[in-house]
């Protein structure tokens, strides 16, 4: 199942510089690991902005939520530098024009 996931980052006034991009550069290491396995589809940094985009692919969304709370962000107790996280399930465009043949009819 595809999810796409947006994921705001900021830094809390009370972590350091070297922490706050710690934890960065192993939850980068841990998406491109996952990128390698396929889990990842695409990842992206938005440009100028601390806001991640990202399309998975896991089998279901108890899986994606597993798989979420195995990242350091979370297992090192940082979770609170992302601010926003924005989850959305995708289904492939050909199913649903396969829907729009019967929508049609009326």
């Amino acid at each position: 199942m595809l999810f796409m996931l947006k994921t705001y980052i900021a830094k809390p006034a009370d972590v350091s510089n070297k922490d706050f991009y710690s934890v960065w550069r192993q939850e980068s290491e841990a998406a491109l690991g996952a990128v390698k396995a396929g889990a990842i589809k695409g990842i992206w940094k938005v440009a100028g902005k601390p806001v991640i985009i990202a399309v998975l692919d896991v089998p279901s969304a108890d899986d994606l939520d597993h798989a979420m709370h195995q990242l350091p962000i979370w297992k090192l107790g940082y979770s609170h530098i992302a601010t926003e996280m924005e989850i959305i399930p995708l289904r492939p465009y050909e199913n649903w024009a396969e829907d729009l043949k019967e929508l049609s009819k009326g």
